[in-house]
Protein backbone atom coordinates (compact mmCIF):
# COMPACT_ATOMS: atom_id res chain seq x y z
CA UNK A 1 0.00 0.00 0.00
CA UNK A 2 1.42 3.47 -0.42
CA UNK A 3 2.27 5.59 2.54
CA UNK A 4 0.77 9.03 2.15
CA UNK A 5 3.85 10.09 3.59
CA UNK A 6 6.13 9.43 1.25
CA UNK A 7 4.34 11.35 -1.71
CA UNK A 8 3.65 15.17 -2.58
CA UNK A 9 0.84 15.89 -4.07
CA UNK A 10 0.52 18.88 -6.49
CA UNK A 11 -3.15 17.63 -6.84
CA UNK A 12 -5.34 18.27 -3.69
CA UNK A 13 -7.51 15.41 -2.91
CA UNK A 14 -10.53 14.76 -0.57
CA UNK A 15 -10.63 11.92 1.21
CA UNK A 16 -13.19 10.04 -1.19
CA UNK A 17 -10.53 11.04 -3.73
CA UNK A 18 -8.05 9.01 -1.58
CA UNK A 19 -9.86 6.30 -1.21
CA UNK A 20 -10.67 5.80 -5.08
CA UNK A 21 -6.92 6.13 -5.49
CA UNK A 22 -5.64 3.71 -3.58
CA UNK A 23 -8.08 1.50 -4.24
CA UNK A 24 -8.10 1.87 -8.42
CA UNK A 25 -4.27 2.85 -9.08
CA UNK A 26 -5.86 2.92 -12.79
CA UNK A 27 -5.11 5.73 -15.01
CA UNK A 28 -5.62 6.45 -18.99
CA UNK A 29 -2.18 6.88 -19.34
CA UNK A 30 0.99 6.71 -16.48
CA UNK A 31 3.76 9.00 -17.71
CA UNK A 32 7.39 8.30 -16.27
CA UNK A 33 9.19 11.65 -15.15
CA UNK A 34 7.91 15.22 -15.10
CA UNK A 35 10.60 17.15 -16.91
CA UNK A 36 9.15 19.37 -19.45
CA UNK A 37 8.44 16.42 -21.77
CA UNK A 38 6.22 14.78 -19.85
CA UNK A 39 4.37 17.65 -18.01
CA UNK A 40 3.64 18.92 -21.55
CA UNK A 41 2.07 15.28 -22.76
CA UNK A 42 0.16 14.86 -19.61
CA UNK A 43 -1.43 18.44 -20.09
CA UNK A 44 -2.20 17.68 -23.66
CA UNK A 45 -3.80 14.43 -22.51
CA UNK A 46 -5.26 15.74 -20.01
CA UNK A 47 -7.39 18.43 -22.11
CA UNK A 48 -8.52 15.46 -24.48
CA UNK A 49 -10.26 14.09 -21.43
CA UNK A 50 -7.39 11.49 -20.49
CA UNK A 51 -7.02 10.62 -16.60
CA UNK A 52 -2.83 10.93 -16.25
CA UNK A 53 -1.28 9.84 -13.55
CA UNK A 54 3.08 11.74 -13.79
CA UNK A 55 5.65 9.55 -11.55
CA UNK A 56 8.77 11.57 -10.75
CA UNK A 57 11.79 10.00 -8.91
CA UNK A 58 13.19 13.38 -7.51
CA UNK A 59 11.82 15.41 -4.88
CA UNK A 60 10.90 18.01 -7.57
CA UNK A 61 9.78 18.45 -11.19
CA UNK A 62 11.79 19.44 -13.97
CA UNK A 63 14.85 17.00 -14.48
CA UNK A 64 17.31 19.08 -16.56
CA UNK A 65 14.76 22.51 -16.34
CA UNK A 66 15.49 23.29 -13.20
CA UNK A 67 16.81 26.62 -11.39
CA UNK A 68 18.55 25.73 -8.12
CA UNK A 69 20.21 28.02 -5.81
CA UNK A 70 23.88 26.80 -6.10
CA UNK A 71 25.56 28.87 -4.08
CA UNK A 72 23.17 28.76 -0.69
CA UNK A 73 25.10 31.93 1.30
CA UNK A 74 23.49 34.23 -2.09
CA UNK A 75 20.06 34.52 -3.46
CA UNK A 76 20.58 33.09 -6.78
CA UNK A 77 18.87 30.52 -9.19
CA UNK A 78 20.99 29.58 -11.49
CA UNK A 79 19.54 26.97 -14.81
CA UNK A 80 22.06 24.25 -13.54
CA UNK A 81 21.75 22.08 -16.43
CA UNK A 82 19.74 23.45 -19.64
CA UNK A 83 19.78 26.78 -19.80
CA UNK A 84 18.68 28.50 -23.26
CA UNK A 85 15.43 27.78 -24.91
CA UNK A 86 14.92 27.77 -29.08
CA UNK A 87 13.02 24.34 -30.07
CA UNK A 88 10.20 25.39 -27.75
CA UNK A 89 7.18 25.73 -30.68
CA UNK A 90 5.27 29.17 -30.46
CA UNK A 91 2.02 26.28 -30.98
CA UNK A 92 2.37 24.50 -27.84
CA UNK A 93 2.88 27.89 -25.50
CA UNK A 94 -0.40 28.51 -27.28
CA UNK A 95 -2.14 25.47 -26.97
CA UNK A 96 -1.45 25.35 -23.69
CA UNK A 97 -1.98 28.71 -22.53
CA UNK A 98 1.61 29.08 -20.97
CA UNK A 99 2.35 32.31 -19.48
CA UNK A 100 6.19 31.88 -20.12
CA UNK A 101 8.61 34.23 -21.31
CA UNK A 102 11.74 34.18 -23.50
CA UNK A 103 13.98 36.77 -23.94
CA UNK A 104 16.11 37.39 -27.14
CA UNK A 105 19.76 38.41 -26.63
CA UNK A 106 20.99 41.27 -28.48
CA UNK A 107 24.21 39.63 -29.30
CA UNK A 108 24.62 36.18 -31.07
CA UNK A 109 28.36 35.59 -30.10
CA UNK A 110 32.08 36.97 -29.48
CA UNK A 111 34.83 35.32 -30.30
CA UNK A 112 38.23 35.90 -28.76
CA UNK A 113 40.98 35.53 -30.95
CA UNK A 114 45.14 37.04 -31.63
CA UNK A 115 46.16 37.61 -34.94
CA UNK A 116 49.79 39.38 -34.91
CA UNK A 117 50.41 40.12 -31.23
CA UNK A 118 47.50 41.91 -30.76
CA UNK A 119 44.14 40.80 -28.74
CA UNK A 120 40.96 40.76 -31.29
CA UNK A 121 37.47 39.35 -31.18
CA UNK A 122 34.85 38.38 -33.64
CA UNK A 123 31.65 40.43 -32.62
CA UNK A 124 28.42 39.19 -34.21
CA UNK A 125 25.04 40.60 -33.11
CA UNK A 126 22.17 38.81 -33.64
CA UNK A 127 20.64 41.12 -36.27
CA UNK A 128 23.69 42.25 -38.88
CA UNK A 129 24.36 45.56 -37.93
CA UNK A 130 27.97 47.66 -38.72
CA UNK A 131 29.39 46.47 -35.73
CA UNK A 132 29.42 43.07 -37.15
CA UNK A 133 30.48 44.33 -40.24
CA UNK A 134 33.35 46.41 -39.15
CA UNK A 135 34.03 43.05 -36.50
CA UNK A 136 34.57 40.80 -39.83
CA UNK A 137 36.81 43.35 -41.80
CA UNK A 138 39.73 42.87 -39.16
CA UNK A 139 39.65 39.32 -40.15
CA UNK A 140 42.02 38.12 -42.59
CA UNK A 141 39.45 37.76 -45.77
CA UNK A 142 36.90 39.47 -44.04
CA UNK A 143 34.59 41.23 -46.25
CA UNK A 144 34.44 37.93 -48.11
CA UNK A 145 33.27 35.80 -44.96
CA UNK A 146 30.40 38.03 -44.17
CA UNK A 147 29.09 38.16 -47.31
CA UNK A 148 29.33 34.06 -46.87
CA UNK A 149 27.94 34.16 -43.98
CA UNK A 150 24.81 36.44 -44.67
CA UNK A 151 24.05 34.13 -47.77
CA UNK A 152 24.51 30.72 -46.02
CA UNK A 153 22.53 32.07 -43.10
CA UNK A 154 20.34 33.34 -45.35
CA UNK A 155 19.61 29.97 -46.95
CA UNK A 156 19.50 28.29 -43.55
CA UNK A 157 16.89 30.48 -42.26
CA UNK A 158 14.76 29.66 -45.40
CA UNK A 159 15.46 25.96 -44.93
CA UNK A 160 14.10 26.40 -41.20
CA UNK A 161 10.86 28.14 -42.00
CA UNK A 162 10.11 25.29 -44.17
CA UNK A 163 10.70 22.36 -42.06
CA UNK A 164 9.98 23.77 -38.21
CA UNK A 165 6.49 23.35 -39.27
CA UNK A 166 6.79 19.33 -39.77
CA UNK A 167 8.25 19.16 -36.11
CA UNK A 168 4.29 18.88 -34.65
CA UNK A 169 3.38 16.16 -37.53
CA UNK A 170 3.80 12.53 -38.16
CA UNK A 171 7.19 12.21 -39.43
CA UNK A 172 7.53 12.80 -43.08
CA UNK A 173 9.57 10.13 -45.20
CA UNK A 174 12.98 11.64 -46.30
CA UNK A 175 11.55 11.84 -50.10
CA UNK A 176 8.53 14.02 -48.60
CA UNK A 177 10.77 16.35 -46.74
CA UNK A 178 13.13 17.03 -49.34
CA UNK A 179 10.73 17.69 -51.64
CA UNK A 180 8.13 20.38 -49.54
CA UNK A 181 11.18 22.10 -48.44
CA UNK A 182 12.01 22.49 -52.19
CA UNK A 183 16.15 24.04 -51.58
CA UNK A 184 17.66 20.81 -52.91
CA UNK A 185 21.59 22.58 -52.67
CA UNK A 186 20.87 23.29 -49.20
CA UNK A 187 19.42 20.28 -48.59
CA UNK A 188 22.57 18.34 -49.72
CA UNK A 189 24.60 20.82 -47.75
CA UNK A 190 22.29 20.43 -44.51
CA UNK A 191 21.63 16.63 -44.88
CA UNK A 192 23.74 14.58 -47.35
CA UNK A 193 27.18 15.92 -47.36
CA UNK A 194 29.14 16.23 -43.38
CA UNK A 195 28.94 19.55 -42.39
CA UNK A 196 32.64 19.83 -41.93
CA UNK A 197 32.70 19.53 -45.79
CA UNK A 198 29.76 21.76 -46.09
CA UNK A 199 31.43 24.93 -44.42
CA UNK A 200 34.65 24.42 -45.53
CA UNK A 201 33.10 24.99 -48.95
CA UNK A 202 31.13 28.41 -47.63
CA UNK A 203 34.45 29.97 -45.30
CA UNK A 204 37.71 30.15 -45.82
CA UNK A 205 38.57 32.07 -42.21
CA UNK A 206 39.51 28.96 -39.74
CA UNK A 207 37.81 31.48 -36.83
CA UNK A 208 34.59 31.88 -38.62
CA UNK A 209 34.50 28.03 -39.64
CA UNK A 210 35.08 27.34 -35.95
CA UNK A 211 32.02 29.72 -35.33
CA UNK A 212 29.63 27.66 -37.30
CA UNK A 213 30.40 23.97 -36.69
CA UNK A 214 30.20 24.72 -33.35
CA UNK A 215 26.23 24.31 -33.41
CA UNK A 216 27.15 20.44 -35.17
CA UNK A 217 28.91 19.76 -31.66
CA UNK A 218 26.79 21.06 -28.44
CA UNK A 219 26.72 17.70 -26.23
CA UNK A 220 27.56 15.37 -29.35
CA UNK A 221 30.94 13.79 -28.97
CA UNK A 222 31.64 13.49 -33.50
CA UNK A 223 34.34 15.00 -35.91
CA UNK A 224 32.83 17.47 -38.07
CA UNK A 225 33.23 15.16 -41.06
CA UNK A 226 30.05 12.74 -39.80
CA UNK A 227 26.77 13.41 -40.74
CA UNK A 228 26.32 13.02 -36.44
CA UNK A 229 27.44 16.71 -36.43
CA UNK A 230 24.60 17.70 -39.09
CA UNK A 231 22.10 16.30 -37.13
CA UNK A 232 23.64 18.27 -33.55
CA UNK A 233 23.66 21.40 -36.26
CA UNK A 234 19.84 20.93 -37.93
CA UNK A 235 18.24 21.04 -34.60
CA UNK A 236 20.44 23.84 -33.42
CA UNK A 237 19.35 26.12 -36.28
CA UNK A 238 15.51 25.38 -37.03
CA UNK A 239 13.37 26.17 -33.86
CA UNK A 240 10.57 28.45 -34.76
CA UNK A 241 11.63 28.31 -37.90
CA UNK A 242 14.64 30.82 -36.86
CA UNK A 243 16.84 29.13 -34.73
CA UNK A 244 17.41 31.79 -32.23
CA UNK A 245 18.15 30.67 -28.80
CA UNK A 246 16.38 32.91 -26.40
CA UNK A 247 17.17 33.42 -22.35
CA UNK A 248 14.16 31.82 -20.59
CA UNK A 249 12.79 34.80 -18.29
CA UNK A 250 13.25 33.68 -14.53
CA UNK A 251 15.40 30.61 -15.65
CA UNK A 252 14.20 27.43 -16.70
CA UNK A 253 12.71 27.02 -13.13
CA UNK A 254 9.88 29.39 -14.24
CA UNK A 255 9.08 27.09 -17.17
CA UNK A 256 8.90 23.99 -14.90
CA UNK A 257 6.15 25.79 -12.55
CA UNK A 258 4.46 26.77 -15.48
CA UNK A 259 3.97 23.49 -16.54
CA UNK A 260 2.79 22.04 -13.29
CA UNK A 261 0.31 25.32 -13.07
CA UNK A 262 -1.44 24.48 -16.51
CA UNK A 263 -0.84 20.34 -15.90
CA UNK A 264 -2.55 20.10 -12.56
CA UNK A 265 -5.47 22.75 -14.02
CA UNK A 266 -6.54 20.14 -16.48
CA UNK A 267 -6.34 17.19 -14.23
CA UNK A 268 -2.63 15.91 -14.29
CA UNK A 269 -1.83 13.68 -11.04
CA UNK A 270 1.50 14.02 -10.28
CA UNK A 271 3.48 12.59 -7.61
CA UNK A 272 7.15 12.77 -6.46
CA UNK A 273 9.53 10.39 -5.04
CA UNK A 274 8.05 7.77 -6.66
CA UNK A 275 10.71 5.93 -8.31
CA UNK A 276 9.77 2.86 -11.18
CA UNK A 277 11.29 -0.19 -10.56
CA UNK A 278 9.53 -2.39 -13.49
CA UNK A 279 7.20 -2.21 -16.26
CA UNK A 280 5.54 -4.74 -17.34
CA UNK A 281 2.92 -5.01 -20.45
CA UNK A 282 0.29 -7.22 -22.19
CA UNK A 283 -2.06 -6.56 -25.22
CA UNK A 284 -4.28 -4.75 -23.23
CA UNK A 285 -2.57 -2.92 -20.09
CA UNK A 286 0.72 -1.50 -18.37
CA UNK A 287 1.69 -2.13 -14.92
CA UNK A 288 3.89 -0.02 -13.11
CA UNK A 289 5.90 -0.80 -10.15
CA UNK A 290 7.18 1.63 -7.75
CA UNK A 291 10.44 0.95 -5.26
CA UNK A 292 8.04 0.41 -2.81
CA UNK A 293 6.03 -2.40 -3.98
CA UNK A 294 2.74 -0.03 -4.89
CA UNK A 295 1.62 -0.71 -8.91
CA UNK A 296 -0.30 1.26 -10.97
CA UNK A 297 -2.53 0.23 -14.40
CA UNK A 298 -2.56 2.20 -17.20
CA UNK A 299 -4.19 1.80 -21.08
CA UNK A 300 -0.85 3.43 -22.15
CA UNK A 301 2.42 4.26 -21.13
CA UNK A 302 4.76 7.02 -21.66
CA UNK A 303 8.55 7.38 -20.84
CA UNK A 304 10.46 10.64 -20.20
CA UNK A 305 13.25 8.83 -18.81
CA UNK A 306 15.88 7.57 -21.52
CA UNK A 307 15.50 5.02 -24.18
CA UNK A 308 17.90 3.37 -21.88
CA UNK A 309 16.36 3.47 -18.47
CA UNK A 310 13.36 2.46 -20.56
CA UNK A 311 14.52 -1.10 -21.42
CA UNK A 312 16.05 -1.69 -18.39
CA UNK A 313 12.87 -0.94 -16.51
CA UNK A 314 11.19 -3.74 -19.26
CA UNK A 315 13.77 -6.22 -18.50
CA UNK A 316 15.49 -5.57 -22.28
CA UNK A 317 18.99 -5.10 -23.62
CA UNK A 318 19.46 -1.14 -23.72
CA UNK A 319 20.00 1.04 -27.24
CA UNK A 320 23.40 1.64 -27.72
CA UNK A 321 24.58 5.50 -28.20
CA UNK A 322 27.49 8.58 -27.92
CA UNK A 323 28.45 8.83 -24.06
CA UNK A 324 27.61 12.55 -23.56
CA UNK A 325 30.09 14.63 -24.17
CA UNK A 326 30.25 18.47 -21.78
CA UNK A 327 31.59 19.50 -18.90
CA UNK A 328 28.84 22.10 -16.81
CA UNK A 329 29.98 24.96 -14.55
CA UNK A 330 28.19 27.35 -13.06
CA UNK A 331 29.59 30.45 -11.60
CA UNK A 332 28.48 33.40 -9.24
CA UNK A 333 30.79 37.05 -10.27
CA UNK A 334 31.07 39.65 -8.19
CA UNK A 335 31.35 41.61 -11.73
CA UNK A 336 32.13 40.87 -15.08
CA UNK A 337 35.91 40.65 -15.85
CA UNK A 338 37.73 43.27 -17.92
CA UNK A 339 38.90 41.93 -21.88
CA UNK A 340 42.35 41.91 -23.16
CA UNK A 341 40.75 43.03 -26.35
CA UNK A 342 39.50 45.49 -25.05
CA UNK A 343 35.85 44.73 -26.03
CA UNK A 344 32.58 45.77 -23.26
CA UNK A 345 31.94 42.53 -21.17
CA UNK A 346 28.59 43.41 -20.83
CA UNK A 347 28.50 42.74 -25.26
CA UNK A 348 30.88 39.85 -25.50
CA UNK A 349 29.33 37.61 -22.73
CA UNK A 350 25.89 38.80 -23.82
CA UNK A 351 25.62 36.06 -26.14
CA UNK A 352 27.49 33.18 -26.98
CA UNK A 353 31.41 33.75 -25.98
CA UNK A 354 33.41 31.21 -27.70
CA UNK A 355 36.87 30.04 -26.43
CA UNK A 356 39.15 27.42 -28.25
CA UNK A 357 36.44 26.87 -30.89
CA UNK A 358 38.43 27.84 -34.50
CA UNK A 359 37.32 24.65 -36.85
CA UNK A 360 40.95 23.84 -36.44
CA UNK A 361 41.16 23.47 -32.86
CA UNK A 362 37.46 21.63 -32.68
CA UNK A 363 39.27 19.05 -34.81
CA UNK A 364 41.99 18.93 -32.90
CA UNK A 365 40.24 18.21 -29.34
CA UNK A 366 37.96 15.89 -31.39
CA UNK A 367 40.94 13.60 -32.08
CA UNK A 368 42.92 14.03 -28.79
CA UNK A 369 40.39 13.03 -26.52
CA UNK A 370 38.96 10.06 -28.63
CA UNK A 371 42.23 9.39 -28.04
CA UNK A 372 41.78 9.06 -24.35
CA UNK A 373 43.44 12.89 -23.76
CA UNK A 374 42.13 15.52 -22.18
CA UNK A 375 41.96 18.39 -24.74
CA UNK A 376 45.23 20.71 -24.29
CA UNK A 377 43.09 23.83 -25.66
CA UNK A 378 39.70 22.85 -24.36
CA UNK A 379 36.64 23.89 -26.38
CA UNK A 380 34.40 26.24 -24.21
CA UNK A 381 31.37 28.16 -24.58
CA UNK A 382 30.11 30.34 -22.22
CA UNK A 383 27.02 32.67 -21.41
CA UNK A 384 26.02 35.51 -18.88
CA UNK A 385 22.37 34.75 -18.64
CA UNK A 386 21.57 38.27 -16.31
CA UNK A 387 22.66 40.60 -18.94
CA UNK A 388 19.51 39.36 -20.73
CA UNK A 389 17.66 38.34 -17.02
CA UNK A 390 18.84 39.86 -14.04
CA UNK A 391 15.28 38.52 -12.33
CA UNK A 392 17.43 35.44 -11.13
CA UNK A 393 19.18 37.41 -8.93
CA UNK A 394 17.89 39.07 -5.63
CA UNK A 395 17.26 42.78 -5.88
CA UNK A 396 20.49 42.49 -3.57
CA UNK A 397 23.00 41.08 -5.43
CA UNK A 398 21.56 42.92 -8.80
CA UNK A 399 22.08 46.47 -7.10
CA UNK A 400 25.60 44.80 -6.28
CA UNK A 401 26.55 44.26 -10.05
CA UNK A 402 26.34 40.42 -9.42
CA UNK A 403 26.03 38.30 -12.69
CA UNK A 404 26.25 34.58 -13.40
CA UNK A 405 28.32 33.04 -15.75
CA UNK A 406 27.39 29.46 -17.32
CA UNK A 407 30.40 27.79 -19.50
CA UNK A 408 29.95 24.40 -21.00
CA UNK A 409 32.61 22.36 -22.46
CA UNK A 410 33.24 20.42 -25.86
CA UNK A 411 34.89 17.29 -26.67
CA UNK A 412 34.56 16.54 -22.75
CA UNK A 413 33.02 12.68 -22.99
CA UNK A 414 32.30 10.67 -20.16
CA UNK A 415 35.24 8.12 -20.87
CA UNK A 416 37.63 10.45 -19.57
CA UNK A 417 36.81 10.45 -16.66
CA UNK A 418 35.69 6.82 -15.85
CA UNK A 419 38.99 6.47 -14.81
CA UNK A 420 38.65 8.95 -11.44
CA UNK A 421 35.69 11.56 -12.10
CA UNK A 422 36.63 13.82 -8.91
CA UNK A 423 40.38 14.08 -10.19
CA UNK A 424 39.24 14.11 -13.55
CA UNK A 425 36.81 17.06 -12.61
CA UNK A 426 39.26 19.40 -11.04
CA UNK A 427 41.89 18.76 -14.24
CA UNK A 428 39.24 20.01 -16.80
CA UNK A 429 38.16 22.88 -14.15
CA UNK A 430 41.69 23.94 -14.36
CA UNK A 431 42.04 23.49 -17.83
CA UNK A 432 38.87 25.56 -18.69
CA UNK A 433 39.87 28.46 -16.13
CA UNK A 434 43.25 28.53 -17.92
CA UNK A 435 41.43 28.58 -21.77
CA UNK A 436 39.16 31.61 -20.06
CA UNK A 437 41.98 33.22 -18.46
CA UNK A 438 44.08 33.49 -21.78
CA UNK A 439 42.00 36.13 -22.59
CA UNK A 440 40.99 38.10 -19.56
CA UNK A 441 42.65 41.36 -18.56
CA UNK A 442 40.88 40.42 -14.89
CA UNK A 443 41.59 36.72 -14.22
CA UNK A 444 37.95 34.59 -13.51
CA UNK A 445 39.29 33.84 -9.99
CA UNK A 446 39.75 37.49 -8.97
CA UNK A 447 35.71 38.75 -9.75
CA UNK A 448 34.05 35.31 -8.21
CA UNK A 449 32.16 36.02 -5.55
CA UNK A 450 33.24 34.18 -2.15
CA UNK A 451 30.71 31.77 0.09
CA UNK A 452 31.03 31.95 3.92
CA UNK A 453 33.01 30.06 4.28
CA UNK A 454 35.94 31.76 1.69
CA UNK A 455 35.10 29.24 -1.09
CA UNK A 456 35.09 30.64 -4.31
CA UNK A 457 31.27 30.39 -5.90
CA UNK A 458 32.17 27.73 -8.78
CA UNK A 459 30.61 24.37 -9.23
CA UNK A 460 31.45 21.80 -12.38
CA UNK A 461 29.72 19.17 -13.65
CA UNK A 462 30.88 15.81 -15.20
CA UNK A 463 28.88 13.00 -17.54
CA UNK A 464 29.05 11.22 -14.98
CA UNK A 465 27.54 14.08 -12.11
CA UNK A 466 24.80 14.77 -14.24
CA UNK A 467 23.95 11.21 -14.82
CA UNK A 468 24.03 10.68 -11.74
CA UNK A 469 21.94 14.12 -10.67
CA UNK A 470 18.77 13.74 -13.01
CA UNK A 471 20.04 9.91 -14.47
CA UNK A 472 20.90 11.39 -17.92
CA UNK A 473 22.58 7.90 -19.69
CA UNK A 474 26.48 8.37 -19.43
CA UNK A 475 25.79 12.87 -19.32
CA UNK A 476 24.33 12.45 -22.72
CA UNK A 477 21.75 15.76 -22.89
CA UNK A 478 20.12 14.06 -25.69
CA UNK A 479 19.37 10.85 -23.81
CA UNK A 480 20.69 9.13 -26.83
CA UNK A 481 22.27 10.01 -30.65
CA UNK A 482 20.04 12.56 -32.22
CA UNK A 483 18.46 11.49 -35.68
CA UNK A 484 17.36 13.50 -38.43
CA UNK A 485 13.68 14.85 -37.87
CA UNK A 486 12.23 12.55 -40.85
CA UNK A 487 11.87 8.89 -41.20
CA UNK A 488 13.34 6.87 -44.30
CA UNK A 489 11.71 6.04 -46.86
CA UNK A 490 11.26 2.44 -46.05
CA UNK A 491 10.04 2.31 -42.29
CA UNK A 492 6.67 2.47 -41.15
CA UNK A 493 4.45 5.85 -40.74
CA UNK A 494 4.69 7.12 -37.28
CA UNK A 495 5.65 10.00 -35.33
CA UNK A 496 8.92 9.42 -34.11
CA UNK A 497 7.58 8.34 -30.39
CA UNK A 498 6.77 4.45 -30.92
CA UNK A 499 8.63 2.02 -29.60
CA UNK A 500 8.27 -2.10 -30.37
CA UNK A 501 5.00 -2.10 -27.83
CA UNK A 502 1.88 -0.89 -29.03
CA UNK A 503 1.21 0.08 -25.78
CA UNK A 504 4.24 2.00 -24.57
CA UNK A 505 5.88 5.69 -26.64
CA UNK A 506 8.68 7.71 -25.71
CA UNK A 507 7.97 11.52 -25.01
CA UNK A 508 11.50 12.52 -23.61
CA UNK A 509 14.72 13.50 -25.69
CA UNK A 510 15.31 9.72 -27.04
CA UNK A 511 12.57 10.36 -28.93
CA UNK A 512 13.33 11.15 -32.80
CA UNK A 513 12.56 14.77 -33.01
CA UNK A 514 13.24 15.19 -29.13
CA UNK A 515 16.37 17.06 -27.50
CA UNK A 516 16.60 20.14 -26.44
CA UNK A 517 14.00 22.05 -24.45
CA UNK A 518 11.49 21.90 -26.65
CA UNK A 519 8.22 19.57 -25.43
CA UNK A 520 8.16 18.40 -29.30
CA UNK A 521 8.37 15.09 -27.61
CA UNK A 522 5.87 15.33 -25.08
CA UNK A 523 3.16 16.54 -28.04
CA UNK A 524 4.24 14.18 -30.34
CA UNK A 525 3.73 11.35 -28.40
CA UNK A 526 0.58 12.84 -26.56
CA UNK A 527 -0.56 12.91 -30.35
CA UNK A 528 0.49 9.44 -31.12
CA UNK A 529 -1.91 8.33 -28.01
CA UNK A 530 -5.03 10.13 -28.71
CA UNK A 531 -4.57 8.96 -32.25
CA UNK A 532 -4.84 5.25 -31.36
CA UNK A 533 -7.17 5.53 -28.66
Amino acid sequence: MLQLSQRNFFTKFTQADLADFFMTKKYDIVIIGAGHNGLIAATYLAKAGKKVLVLEANNEAGGATTSVKVFPDFDARLSRYSYLVSLLPDKIVNDLNLNFKVLSRRVASYTPYHFQGKNNGLHISRIWDDQTANSFSQLPGGENEWKAWQKFYGDIEQFAQRIAPTMLQQLPTRNELKKNIALDPVWNDLIENPIGVTISKHFKNDIVRGVVLTDGLIGTFTSAFTLQANICFLYHLIGNGNGEWKVPQGGMGALVKELERVATAAGVTITLNSRVTQIASDAKEVVVTLEDGSSFVSSYLLSNAAPQTLAKLRGKNPPSSLDGSQMKINMLLKQLPRLKSGADPRDAFAGTFHINESFTQLETAYEQAKSGKMPDNLPLEIYCHTLTDPTILSADLQSKGYHTLTLFGLHTPATLFDKNNDATREEALKAAIQSLNQYLEDPIESVLAKSNDGELTIEAKTPQDIEEAIGLPRGNIFHRDLAFPFRENDEAPGWGVETDDARIFICGAGAKRGGGVSGIPGHNAAMAVLERD
